[in-house]
């Protein structure tokens, strides 16, 4: 098990490079399926979820090679099973986007119920029920999902109108649809910018798809897909993670590699609250100054909304302005887990069912914190950098599944941060166990 210790106090200062997103590059990466030719992927994060989808992927009969560094060479032209078994899809909910591709190129697929972070059930009932509208036959069996094609052998093109937005859902309806017959449209369907990613690489491949990013998506299917070239977006979560880093330690970095119109709503939030925040170019940002932060309500939304990802961290930010904020999470039900954590550190912060309620500024000091999932493990890194005295933050395998060796490029630009290796002895609790991971 790994922890970090961070002595907090240390003004960011310097710049860093955002690595892809791990939210575009794993519906990618499941987008290979589709197709016996080769894809090749650039700006691959090296992160946790990374490593799983392609051990996914390599499982069931894929060769993935890797020339260059966050570059990854796909080729599913020998795939032998037709399944995502539960001891990788209980780690990474992302591995039910193997079931859309699968059930498209080869008329099967079983899955396992997704795991994941702890925040919420977050169901895949949509997903299953536009795969029978797809035509597809669904069945739950022993806790897998097992899907088949029509006799015909292909699935058929329908108008699918999601009751409420789901992002994997829209990937992996999209995906499947590729290779339906006739005409799909999804309706009410998730606008995320790696909607669009994926959306242009299926493209790339052959497919027709028009309408990504907005709220009804036309996909024309086709008889087959070919190989194709594609670069992974910048990761918008790790680009706001950064930029409330350099804010709450009241630094001047300098946010390269990103795309700012992909952080707008957070961008806008920020600069409401006090944080100097410039746009120096297309692919760049920088927080500088030492301003006096202002309390600001928020409410998560669905992109372009106020994305569920950084209300953790804008809560850490929140302690340290002056006022009251609410935080209202409308997207996950369990998502305010590392509140009790934040109050170990001092943090005055109150909970009524969905909001949760800050008073600040206070001066948070360091203490032994648990991480509960991939962007509350953010949060309290961040509480750490402006924490007094020493944090030490564990179950960091949290973070690893999403931010590219954060402690590195955080030590780069002058946090005071190490990665230690704790030998396991007995859990905690009974708890710091993978099965936490689920």
């Amino acid at each position: 098990m790994d922890k970090f210790r961070i002595i907090g106090g240390r003004p960011l200062k310097g710049r860093v490079s955002i690595s892809g997103a791990k939210n575009s590059a794993l519906p990618c990466m499941a987008a290979a399926i589709l197709t016996p030719e080769k894809v090749t992927l650039h700006n691959i994060p090296y992160v946790r979820d990374i490593i799983t989808q392609r051990r996914l992927l390599e499982d069931i009969g894929a060769t993935v090679l890797t020339p260059e560094l966050r570059t990854h060479q796909i080729s599913a032209a020998h795939i032998e099973i037709f399944e995502a078994p539960y001891d990788l899809v209980k780690t990474m909910r992302a591995s039910v986007l193997a079931l859309g591709p699968l059930l498209a190129r080869f008329g099967k697929a079983k899955v396992s119920l997704p795991g994941g972070c702890a925040i919420g059930t977050r169901p895949i009932d949509l997903h299953l029920a536009g795969f029978e509208q797809l035509g597809a036959e669904v069945k739950l069996e022993k806790g897998d999902v097992v899907a088949r094609a029509p006799r015909e052998g292909r699935l058929r093109g329908a108008e699918i109108n999601f009751v409420k937005a789901t992002v994997t859902g829209t990937e992996n309806l999209m995906m499947a649809a590729t290779l339906a017959r006739g005409r799909t449209t999804l309706n009410n369907a998730a606008c995320e910018p790696e909607i669009v990613d994926l959306a242009e690489l299926l493209n790339k491949m052959g497919a027709r798809i028009r309408g990504a990013g907005t709220f009804s998506i036309q996909i024309e299917g086709v008889e087959a897909l070919g190989g194709a070239e594609h670069t992974i977006i910048p990761d918008r979560i790790e680009t706001g993670t950064f930029l409330i880093a350099a804010a709450i330690t009241r630094g001047d970095l300098e946010i390269r590699d990103c795309r700012p119109e992909h952080s707008s709503a957070l961008i806008a939030k920020l600069r409401e609250v006090g944080v100097e925040l410039e746009e120096l170019n297309q692919s760049t940002l920088r927080v500088s100054g030492d301003p006096e932060l202002s309390a600001s309500d928020v409410t998560t939304q669905p992109h372009p909304g106020f994305p569920t990802d950084m209300q953790a961290q804008y809560m850490t930010l929140m302690t340290q302005a002056k006022g009251r904020s609410a935080i209202a999470e409308t997207v996950f039900e369990n998502r305010f887990m590392h509140v009790s954590e934040l109050q170990r550190m001092g943090a005055r912060i109150n909970i009524d069912g969905h909001t949760a309620t800050v008073d600040g500024p206070v001066q948070l000091t360091g203490a032994p914190v648990l991480a509960s999932d991939l962007r509350a493990s953010a949060s309290l890194v961040l509480a750490g950098l402006v924490a007094e005295g020493e944090t030490s933050v564990r179950r960091v395998y949290h973070i690893d599944r999403g931010y590219e060796r954060i402690e590195a490029k955080l030590r780069a630009v002058g946090a005071d941060i190490e990665r230690i290796r704790e030998s396991v002895t007995a859990p905690l609790h009974g708890q710091e166990t993978d099965a936490a991971i689920a």
